[in-house]
């Protein structure tokens, strides 16, 4: 799949997720095979005001090699100079901008997926950045925003006509939410509809369901979002199912191994006081199913100190493995 100039030899990429897809959960993912991985989406108003809590979320590991930002917002200047902050860092391949987001306090303020209710609006966003970036860009969105606007095929042909070099769509509406089940009918429907590359985008748990995504939407690309959460290894199981070989399944002792890993790079990227704050969610997905999951959850959800949670994984490990 090529975007703009950019040739990928890998289509399987890391979906945009806030308090997700930081450095140190990047990093895992890429290792695993991640093609592209994405910030958390930023504030493209509060990067022209130079937040700095803003220009935290778009750093860049040191072991990375190249990823892609998101942006959302509903001003086509605003969002246009914010590309300034991004067109000379070399690391940065490309700018998506978000048009999906099914948040209420996003979608009250007239961002993310409500632009799909403004497609006129939505077309100067996109033209606007595309004028203003040195990278290609590219458009996520829904399947509409509730059942009675179904008006992804026609929203599709809109930013391709703003210029944008690929769309990533998530089959749901916003009015969805994540419930229910994606709709991969409309995938197919766009990828007919335009010329741009195509990604898709939901209900992907599995490397079974990542191969027959591909072969019901004939998509270019896939965007794997919570079925990576606890679980970079989806991304060597794609491949590995893609190319004819077997599927590895982790063992639980190699489940507690990475979230320990994610752990540490959480402190050394972030600090102790935050990363035992925010790796609670992350360490409940590493353990999901697992035998007495909920009991150590809740155990390390009271913990405060990072020595502590790591014992505690350490000994959940041996317990797991004397099973």
């Amino acid at each position: 799949m090529k975007i703009g100039e950019i040739q990928f030899q890998n289509n399987v990429f890391l979906a945009p997720m806030a308090g997700v897809t930081d450095i140190a959960f990047r990093e895992l993912c890429e290792e695993q095979g991640c093609g592209l991985a994405y910030t958390e989406m930023v504030s493209s108003k509060a990067l022209f005001y130079g937040s700095e809590n803003t220009e935290k979320l778009t750093a860049i590991g040191q072991n990375e090699d190249k990823i892609a930002v998101q942006i959302f917002g509903n001003d086509p200047i605003v969002m246009a100079k914010s590309c300034d902050y991004f067109n000379e860092n070399n690391k940065i391949c490309l700018i998506d901008i978000n048009m999906g987001c099914p948040a209420p306090k996003i979608v009250k303020n007239g961002e993310g997926s409500a632009l799909m209710k403004s497609p006129k609006l939505a077309y100067e966003i996109v033209r606007s950045v595309k004028k203003a970036s040195k990278k290609p860009v590219t458009v996520k969105f829904r399947k509409g925003f509730d059942e009675l606007h179904i008006n992804a095929v026609e929203f599709s042909k809109i930013i391709e006509e703003a210029g944008a070099d690929a769309i990533t769509i998530h089959g749901r509406t916003r009015e969805q939410m994540y419930s229910g089940k994606a709709d991969w009918n409309i995938i197919k429907e766009i990828k007919e509809s335009v010329k741009i590359p195509v990604i898709g985008n939901g209900d992907i748990f599995s490397a079974e369901a990542a191969a027959e995504m591909f072969n019901h939407t004939n998509c270019d690309g896939i965007m794997i979002a919570r079925g990576a959460m606890g679980n970079p290894w989806i991304f060597k199981q794609i491949k590995d199912k893609i190319n004819g070989h077997n599927v590895y399944d982790p063992a639980p002792r190699e489940k507690i191994d990475m979230c320990i890993r994610h752990y540490k790079k959480s402190i050394e990227y972030f600090g102790e006081d935050k990363a035992v704050r925010e790796m609670r969610k992350q360490i409940a997905w590493y353990i999901k199913g697992l035998e007495n999951c909920t009991e150590i959850k809740n155990v390390i959800n009271y913990e405060k100190n990072s020595k502590e949670v790591i014992k505690t994984l350490l000994e959940y490990k041996n317990t797991l493995e004397a099973i």
